[in-house]
């Protein structure tokens, strides 16, 4: 057994590592900084040519304009909902005053008027 020892022991050190060493960081240059805040710039002027295109198309839309025929359409979406985020505290507070709580909530909910969003979708 002891040699079984001694030759495995020999083995485990012929055995090569390989230790990486990290790359040293390279340099933050004024190029780079120039280069994005030219970047930013670029950006925030296409978010406004973007913006206003939007609001062209859907205030064309809006007026009735049609679209031409083809690849692409463009329509306004409207959406509505009621968002009756005190609900479930009202509930309680109805059942703690003797009231039928989801009832009173469905009168609420009833009356109130819904909030419409329009949006331009264009595929």
């Amino acid at each position: 057994m002891a040699t079984q020892q001694i030759v495995s022991s020999v083995s485990t050190q012929q055995k090569s590592a390989v230790v990486l060493f990290p790359a040293p960081p390279q340099s933050i240059t004024q190029l780079d900084l120039a280069a994005l805040l030219s970047l930013r710039g670029r950006l925030h002027q296409l978010e406004e040519q973007v913006e206003a295109a939007e609001q062209s198309i859907q205030a064309r839309l809006e007026v009735g304009s049609s679209v031409e025929c083809g690849d692409h359409v463009a329509k306004l979406k409207t959406n509505s909902r009621r968002n009756v985020a005190w609900k479930e505290i009202v509930v309680r507070l109805a059942d703690r005053l003797k009231m039928d709580g989801e009832v009173y909530c469905a009168r609420v909910l009833a009356s109130t008027k819904p909030t419409k969003t329009i949006t331009l979708v264009i595929e």
